[in-house]
């Protein structure tokens, strides 16, 4: 591929021509009343580009954990969410409407949520998420339900309940890697195409699509979706193999 022509070219026009063809699809975003209902609500976001990239490690299946804490009874259900939006189905699907409380917290990259449910403030939904954080796992909600015995158990007591039950329910729970798929795309000419296949069959890419509204005579844009860890080395490769003036663009 000849580079006069990204030397050349604005690089608005250059960003549009590959956003066009790599844009992420539109997350949807819930209303906060329509979401979850309940008192003592918090969420946190933050920039979470670099944690939405590489390997995590998350549930492999739900698992759920009873405990009765002076005459209460507190059930902790866990289970992974592949997003945000999913956390309120997962919360429909395990809540139980009959008891006293349904705390829960989710962790999903850098993005966190959390739920006191009619407890107080800061008793419940925060020390379930402190269990996420601490056992490293990623995108994964923890609902405890409490059934009141008739004994209160104090600020201090709650602390200790929520986040006790919900560290022991993560503690010995199954889990699995998932990695991430890097979105990746570049423009090659014809004759090239037969050696870049080659390459990305060898390294498993996935998604794999081509466009020919290139603007220019011979040459397509290819897109394909590649695990983290093997974005680099295929990189290499193309570029060994085929051109080394074949610029890569990665969403």
């Amino acid at each position: 591929m000849s580079t006069s022509w990204l030397l050349s070219t604005p690089y608005s026009k250059l960003n549009h021509h590959f956003y066009r063809r790599l844009r992420p699809k539109h997350r949807l975003v819930y209303s906060r009343d329509l979401l979850f209902s309940g008192t003592g609500e918090q969420m946190v976001t933050t920039n979470s580009a670099s944690s939405s990239r590489g390997a995590f490690t998350t549930l492999k299946e739900r698992v759920i954990f009873e405990k009765e804490i002076k005459k209460s009874k507190f059930i902790a259900i866990a289970g992974h969410i592949p997003d945000e939006g999913s956390a309120q189905s997962f919360l429909l699907e395990v809540r139980d409407p009959r008891a006293t409380h349904n705390c829960w917290a989710y962790k999903v990259a850098e993005q966190y949520r959390t739920n006191d449910d009619g407890e107080p403030s800061g008793t419940a939904g925060k020390p379930i998420h402190s269990a996420i954080a601490s056992s490293g796992l990623d995108r994964i909600m923890v609902v405890v339900i409490r059934h009141f015995g008739g004994i209160k158990l104090g600020t201090g007591g709650l602390v200790r309940a929520y986040g006790g039950v919900a560290a022991e329910c993560l503690r010995n729970a199954p889990t699995c890697i998932i990695k991430s798929k890097v979105p990746m795309g570049l423009e090659v000419p014809f004759e090239l195409l037969g050696a870049l296949y080659h390459q990305l069959q060898s390294f498993q890419a996935e998604d794999i699509k081509q466009d020919y509204d290139t603007g220019k005579d011979g040459v397509t844009m290819v897109t394909f979706k590649v695990d983290f860890d093997h974005a680099q080395g295929l990189e290499e490769a193309i570029k060994a193999n085929c051109s080394r003036d074949i610029v890569f663009y990665k969403h």
